[in-house]
């Protein structure tokens, strides 16, 4: 149950869904408010602040897609999940395109709904802790992010490329959570390339390399099979 009314925008045409999904969210203490079509959903969005809008993306008058990318317009840091049958790896772009933070492909478990939810309305509130840090201490280790370079305890100093560093201050940023491997594709690479999962993975392996203890039993960074990959916090 949360502690406060965090409040909710849920766009969804299915009443039934609708009403199932408004139901278990007040259950957990959220504060719903609903529209069942896009034109409704952002005269909603304008008159009042929420913590999460969670959008179907085949709603009338105006679809999923283009309300996200109306209210990435206004707010930036709403967090947005998108509701849709569809499954595409093309949908799923367009959708972090729009500006989404997660992507539910219907049907779903409520339970992992509920679950997801929790983890964007936390981000929501916490997520502009660490954007003005500029350093992060990881063991005896420091990352500064401004200047592209790993401190090592000696004086030492490691250059960190470009893509090294935006994957570091993604994981560091959503620290003990893991991050899927959309979320990447969309912070680090920018749509520019497809990298596969190989890729990432090579960068995990770095990363192991400069920071871990042991590299064979990593206690920083882990590749979550299936999901993602995620940076432990031990301080």
């Amino acid at each position: 149950m949360q502690q406060a009314k965090q409040r909710i925008l849920l766009v969804e045409d299915e009443e039934h869904l609708l009403e199932a999904i408004k139901l278990n969210l007040e259950m957990e203490g959220y504060k719903v408010s609903t529209a069942t079509d896009g034109k409704k959903a952002l005269k909603i969005f304008k008159e009042e602040r929420f913590n999460l809008i969670i959008l179907d993306v085949m709603i009338p008058e105006i679809d999923g897609f283009q309300v996200a990318e109306t209210i990435r317009l206004e707010n930036s840091e709403v967090p947005i999940m998108f509701l849709t049958a569809k499954n595409t790896s093309e949908d799923r772009v367009m959708g972090l395109k729009k500006g989404a933070d997660d992507y539910l492909v219907k049907p779903f478990n409520l339970e992992e709904l509920i679950l997801r939810v929790g983890i964007l309305v936390r981000r929501g509130l916490t997520g502009n802790d660490l954007k003005e840090v500029n350093s992060f201490k990881i063991g005896d280790k420091t990352i500064h992010f401004n200047s592209f370079e790993l401190h090592h305890a000696d004086g030492s100093i490691t250059a960190l490329t470009k893509k090294e560093t935006m994957l570091l201050k993604l994981l560091v940023e959503r620290k003990n959570e893991a991050v899927s491997r959309e979320q990447i594709l969309e912070t680090v690479w920018n749509y520019d390339v497809y990298p596969s999962t190989r890729t990432i993975d090579n960068f995990i392996l770095t990363f192991r390399k400069y920071f871990e203890p042991d590299q064979k039993n990593p206690i920083y960074f882990h590749s979550i099979r299936g999901v993602g990959y995620k940076f432990t916090d031990h301080t």
